[in-house]
């Protein structure tokens, strides 16, 4: 997602992460990323209620729901997670699982390291520990030349206190509220998923790995296929990879090298 006003001032040109900014640019950036991300704050809300209760409902204490919200900072991970301590899984499974659920944001660091890389090391980590599908959907596309700390920082802390707020709010929901989780609320993660991807798909590799993981992904729950969702995942990255070489080996993009491959006309 661009945003016209930042301006563009690469990082790596700034010493110790954009200090050359003054107090007041540093604070605009903050609430022009804490507004750039509020919709998907109000999208993820619902889903901050399901952790939350769902939470309460495995067994877990108050302190230690929110603990899971404020340190662990993952929806889909924690539903998981959070299931699986209701079933009695073993330790190792519940990392194990875990592990590959995020391991997304593995590929959303790659994409960034040149981006984030000059900064200082708080600034890596912070914003490391603040990465999720939304901070990326919003910052992944950025080049170093428009990048700006200070806007990621606000838009990646916003979500982080709207998550938290949203799980206490469930938590609290789920010792007043019977079977909270039966009114629907975990529709809001197709919905937020929903939200980030479209923007997302200007490119027919795109597309194509989009098509291939719905299909697969439906396929395998009607078959009730364990493991379908990472079989969907893997098949939808190899589909995209091998659209995206055909497309580059295509006549007309040898010879139109200036337009990006597979940019929808």
């Amino acid at each position: 997602m661009k945003n016209e006003n930042l301006p563009e001032v690469s990082t790596s040109e700034q010493p110790d992460g954009c200090e050359l900014l003054s107090q007041k640019e540093k604070w605009r950036l903050f609430r022009q990323g804490a507004l750039a991300v509020s919709p998907l704050c109000v999208a993820v809300v619902p889903w901050g209620l399901l952790a939350g209760s769902f939470a309460i409902d495995a067994g877990m204490d108050v302190f230690q729901s929110m603990a899971m919200s404020a340190i662990v900072f993952a929806g889909a991970a924690q539903l998981v997670a959070t299931g699986l301590i209701k079933a009695g899984v073993g330790l190792f499974t519940i990392l194990l699982t875990t592990f590959f659920i995020t391991s997304r944001h593995l590929l959303y660091s790659i994409t960034m390291r040149q981006t984030i890389s000059p900064l200082p090391l708080r600034w890596r980590l912070g914003l490391g520990f603040l990465l999720t599908d939304e901070l990326f959907a919003l910052c992944g596309n950025q080049t170093p030349e428009r990048f700006q700390p200070w806007y990621a920082l606000g838009a990646g802390l916003w979500f982080y206190l709207s998550w938290n707020l949203a799980t206490i709010a469930g938590i609290f929901a789920g010792k007043l509220i019977p079977n909270l989780e039966s009114l629907g609320l975990d529709f809001a993660i197709a919905a937020t998923f929903i939200a980030i991807v479209i923007p997302t798909i200007q490119r027919w590799p795109v597309l194509v790995a989009v098509i291939v993981a719905l299909l697969t992904s439906v396929l395998m729950a009607a078959l009730d296929m364990k493991g379908g969702l990472m079989i969907a995942s893997l098949l939808a990255m190899i589909c995209g990879y091998l659209t995206e070489k055909w497309i580059g080996n295509h006549p007309i993009h040898r010879e139109k090298p200036e337009t990006q491959q597979g940019e929808f006309k």
